[in-house]
């Protein structure tokens, strides 16, 4: 319990960023259009965001709406603009038909980023194994976070998947060295349980606005978790 944890907000915007920030969050999501789960924003975006606070930011990189990598091509070009606006750390994640990591849109993606940081997002949490789709990504470069629920219909359904993962993490079991980083349904009443089987990262998207999608995020809505994970 001694260690921070890490908080992550989902932000769409420099005043969503400085909000966050100024809330206690570590690490922000950059995303744009939720409507469609978040995408890749725009490099003017990014720049804005990048100049208005200083933590760090992991940047999507999804142009569709669910798991299918679809233009493999743009989502390099996008990440390689992303890059050279300064961005170093990156969320993505793609399956294939038969529920398994798509390794070659996600190889292709991971080599253009180059040895950055990046999170495997809750692609995990709709695959067929999750236990292969890890041992299958082990190696790749720069991958160190997963972001998952433990189930794709969210945190009170894949709370026993989170403990389990997160036991395998803490004994550095081949597959898990990667953070778990624990987002989609989490509220505040499951981190007690999380802080204490070890988790040691929070994703946080709506439960920073409770003015909901259309306002932004609130500082002291994000001072809350803040508390509540430093308690």
């Amino acid at each position: 319990m001694s260690k921070r944890a890490v908080l992550e907000v989902i932000a769409l915007d420099a005043e969503d960023a400085i909000a966050a920030q100024a809330g206690g969050a570590d690490r922000l999501e950059l995303v744009t259009d939720m409507a469609a789960d978040g995408l890749t924003p725009s490099v003017d975006t990014f720049t804005a965001i990048r100049s208005a606070v200083d933590i760090r930011l992991r940047v999507m990189l999804r142009l569709a709406d669910g798991f299918d990598a679809g233009d493999v091509s743009a989502l390099v070009r996008a990440a390689r603009e992303l890059r050279a606006a300064g961005a170093d750390e990156f969320v993505l994640g793609f399956l294939d038909e038969q529920g398994g990591p798509d390794l070659a849109a996600v190889e292709r993606i991971v080599a253009e980023l180059d040895g950055c940081r990046w999170t495997f997002h809750r692609a995990i949490d709709r695959a067929a194994d999750r236990d292969a789709l890890r041992k299958q990504l082990a190696d790749l470069p720069g991958l160190d976070t997963y972001l998952t629920a433990g189930s794709a219909d969210g945190v009170d359904a894949g709370l026993d998947v989170l403990l389990t993962e997160a036991g395998r993490s803490a004994a550095g079991e081949p597959g898990y060295e990667q953070q778990v980083l624990v987002g989609g349904g989490l509220r505040l009443d499951h981190v007690p349980g999380l802080r204490t089987a070890g988790v040691s990262a929070f994703h946080i998207g709506g439960a920073s606005r409770p003015a909901g999608w259309g306002a932004p995020v609130s500082a002291d809505a994000v001072r809350v978790w803040r508390e509540a994970l430093d308690g």
